[in-house]
């Protein structure tokens, strides 16, 4: 171990990237973060140029997957995995990876986190080899490892409200709405807007959780307080943190017979 251990931080979201970013250096002032990379070709050329004590890894980047990325570290530098999909980092977890944290970042999680790597550095311990952690997360996710998303619901999104890049967990999130060339973001606080599709949140969001009432509009279930009918006969939804309607198409109107 040098010195001063170092670290490369590979995550794609710039916020999130930022955010874990500044948690290490208040949590870990003695870590030197060496570099940081936005996708997986960044994160791979970076690995070789700093060879890395510690690599942060999210698992879903462009370019080249966490999967991909971690394939070529070879012993060479401690992972930590970043997710926002529980079940691929309890498994990597599980099966030695040193850690990993969930999206979005928790103070006292990555504490735990950065304690265990403190100890295994200590101690002088050489990175694990991930060939088996990588074997079962990528028998999960098909011979490439390619896309992770779509196999575990979506809890997180980034959106803009003004010049701000704002993250909002899904559980806050009142109604999805597309809006042109935008999908608005709705929760109790206000509104923000992505460039995600509405097509694409269907098949990213738990559909226990948010109903597609329109093909415009997808609501989150637990946010509808009463279904009504108004002069015309047309079924609306009314939210219960917010004083809005929402009108249900007729082809969605049998998700409400039961209420």
């Amino acid at each position: 171990m040098r010195s001063q251990p170092t670290a490369v931080v590979a995550e794609d979201e710039s916020t999130l990237r930022h955010e874990l970013v500044e948690q290490l250096d208040k949590l870990w002032p003695e870590l030197s973060i060496v570099a940081e990379a936005a996708d997986g070709v960044q994160a791979l050329r970076l690995l070789d140029e700093y060879q890395p004590d510690i690599l942060f890894l999210d698992i879903e980047m462009p370019g080249a997957t966490g999967l991909d990325v971690a394939r070529q570290v070879g012993g060479r530098s401690h992972v930590v995995f970043v997710t926002a999909y529980d079940q691929y980092a309890v498994a990597a977890f599980d099966q030695g990876a040193v850690d990993y944290l969930l999206k979005p970042l928790v103070p006292a999680r990555l504490f735990t986190a950065i304690s265990r790597l403190k100890q295994r550095l200590q101690q002088g311990l050489a990175p694990m080899e991930l060939g088996g952690v990588l074997e079962q997360l990528g028998a999960r996710n098909g011979s490439t490892g390619a896309s992770l998303a779509g196999r575990a619901p979506l809890r997180w999104i980034n959106a803009s409200v003004g010049q701000t890049l704002k993250l909002i967990t899904v559980d806050e999130v009142l109604y999805f709405q597309s809006d042109n060339k935008y999908t608005r973001v709705v929760t109790r606080e206000g509104e923000a807007l992505i460039r995600k599709p509405l097509k694409e949140l269907v098949e990213e969001l738990d559909p226990q959780q948010f109903w597609q009432i329109h093909r415009s509009t997808l609501v989150n279930a637990t946010a509808i307080g009463a279904v009504t009918r108004d002069f015309r006969g047309r079924m609306q939804i009314k939210l219960k943190q917010i004083d809005e309607q929402l009108l249900v198409a007729e082809s969605y109107v049998h998700l409400f017979k039961q209420m």
